[in-house]
């Protein structure tokens, strides 16, 4: 089983906090759903090498689904923060985001 990464986990994670920091949540749904289809398949990957022959193709199954759904929410997630101007470098939310949560939170 070999994943792509586009984004390491610690890129997700400084995504994620950004928006939870700004309230604004999207971007960091889909990293959250990113590092949960990792978990899926390290867990996956444990259960391949412990795995009764009856029960193989389900995790063959579920690997597969896990895999495609990876690379289809890193494309997402990519062309979000293209989308919304996010330095792609750094990784740091553009400052119009944070003056709308700003502007929003102040009402």
């Amino acid at each position: 089983m070999k994943l792509d990464y586009q984004y390491s986990d610690e890129q997700l994670i400084k995504i994620k906090d950004q928006g939870l920091i700004y309230a604004c949540v999207c971007p960091s749904q889909v990293s959250e759903q990113i590092l949960n289809l990792r978990l899926l398949l390290s867990y996956q990957a444990k259960c391949q090498k412990e795995v009764d022959e009856r029960t193989i193709d389900t995790h063959n199954l579920i690997v597969g689904a896990a895999m495609q759904a990876h690379e289809i929410m890193e494309k997402c997630l990519h062309d979000i923060l293209i989308s919304e101007g996010w330095d792609l470098q750094t990784l740091q939310m553009p400052e119009y985001l944070r003056d709308l949560i700003v502007e929003k939170l102040l009402g």
